[in-house]
This record gives structure tokens, sequence and C-alpha cells, in this order.
């Protein structure tokens, strides 16, 4: 656990924590150097590699061009606001490196591990760790595997961006985090209606003070709406203390029979 974790994480995780203003966001230069700084010509050459090996390798819409920056580098990196300094972080169903890559690019101080369960993503990972010299895990599995929950477990924070429902990621994911850490979850503008439905899945999953947030009012037009939700503290064998370790074919794991939809 990072020194200070629990103080800090209390305090941007508060319902009384003071929210900057809305407006119509920055001029893109400008969010550029507020969210990556001097570390923005790193940034530019993940997008520049997005856009030519991560279109032709299928892993971003060749449509994705236009909206590159705002929709999925800014939008990832706006979720530092919410990651204490130091923190542990585990990208789960990682994809292109999002939201991993531009938080390693914004906050060279997390500790974090992209996780990626197919072969060719983890090679292309692996070359954006190489080419960007970012200090990043790359590492190959699903997050409801036994040996990943044996490898990565009592982190800090767990995010995930379109990975699945919010039950799902609560199953999967609060495993690896230790009690009183939490997963943020990127959702878009349904969040508050998911949340609501599935509060109760998450509060039986060791999930508690589930919330929405909204990261980069101040800077960008169309903010991120993250579900920041807390591990409970206590054990419980019907949540996620009492999953941790088991196996694919746990019977506590309703959704075992399904394959996840690929990013």
């Amino acid at each position: 656990m990072v020194d200070g974790y629990e103080e800090e994480a209390a305090e941007r995780f508060s319902d009384e924590t003071e929210r900057p203003e809305a407006g119509q966001g920055l001029p893109d230069g400008a969010v550029r150097a507020e969210l990556f700084g001097a570390r923005a010509p790193l940034a530019e050459k993940f997008a520049e590699r997005l856009l030519t090996d991560g279109i032709q390798r299928g892993l971003i819409g060749p449509r994705e061009g236009d909206r590159l920056w705002e929709r999925h580098l800014y939008n990832s990196a706006v979720l530092s606001e919410l990651l204490p300094e130091g923190a542990t972080v585990v990208d789960v169903g990682s994809g292109a490196g999002l939201p991993g890559v531009p938080l390693a690019i914004a906050r060279p101080d997390l500790r974090i591990t992209l996780l990626e369960p197919m072969a060719r993503r983890i090679t292309w990972l692996e070359e954006i760790r190489d080419d960007l010299d970012l200090h990043v895990t790359v590492l190959r599995g699903r997050a409801e595997e036994s040996e990943v929950r044996s490898r990565l477990h009592d982190v800090d924070c767990v995010v995930a961006r379109a990975v699945g429902s919010l039950e799902r990621l609560t199953a999967w994911c609060l495993p690896l985090v230790r009690p009183g850490g939490w997963l943020l979850a990127q959702k878009g503008a349904s969040a508050e209606q998911e949340l609501d439905r599935d509060r109760a899945a998450i509060t039986r999953q060791g999930g508690e003070r589930a919330v929405v947030r909204i990261c980069g009012e101040s800077v960008l037009p169309s903010p991120a709406r993250v579900v920041a939700i807390r591990r409970t503290e206590s054990v419980d064998q019907g949540g996620a203390s009492g999953v941790r370790g088991r196996g694919r074919g746990s019977a506590r794991r309703p959704h075992k029979r399904r394959k996840r939809k690929e990013r």
C-alpha cells in the first residue's frame, strides 16, 4: 500500500470534493500540456502509432482518427484525477492500451500493469512499452483467471474501459483490489442508470460506496464518467473476498459460460 494512500484516496473520492466548473473545454494544445506536461511528445507518438499501425492491426476503427485525442487519449488521461501518488494500477482488458498507456504517460509515478488476453494485442502493448520507454508491466490473461489473481492482488486500483457491465466487472476485478482499494470503470452517459441497476450485485460481490465521478470537467468539453467502486474491508465469503484465488469454474461466478466480448 502506498504511504498516505488512505488519506489521499478519501479526499479524491469524497462526496464533498469540490468539482471544477464545467465549461467548453480548453484549446487542444492547452489540454495536451495540462494532461501530459513535458511528456506530451510521448502522447503524440502513441497517437501516431494508433493512427497507423493501430488501424492496420484492427486495434482501433478507421473512423476514430478525427476524435482520437478527445475520445481516447484525453478521456483516458483524466482518470489520473482519481489516482493517488504512486498507486499500483491494473488496466483490465487493455486492448490498444487504453486507458493504461495515456495514464502511464501522464503519471510516471504510477505502477501500471496492462492486462490483456489476446496474443496480438499483447505484442502491440509490448511494442508500445518499448517504443515509448514506459515503465509498465504487460501481462497476458483475464482478471477472472486464478493464475492472474495469484499474481495480481492487493493492488490499489483497477481501471477498465468498455470491458463489460458493472455486475461482471465487479466480479472479475474486485478480487484483484486490496480491501479499501477501488475499481474505476469508465462508462458513458448511462453510467448512473447502470449503477442503479447493478448496485445490489456490486454489494453482494464486495463493493461499497459506489459513485459516479466526472473527470476532466475543467479541460474537456465532454468529460469522462467513471463509476468508482470501493472494495469493502470486511471478509465476506459471498463477495469479492470469497472468490479470491478461485478458478474459472467457480460456482460463485454466474457468467462463467458466457464468452467475453472482445474489445
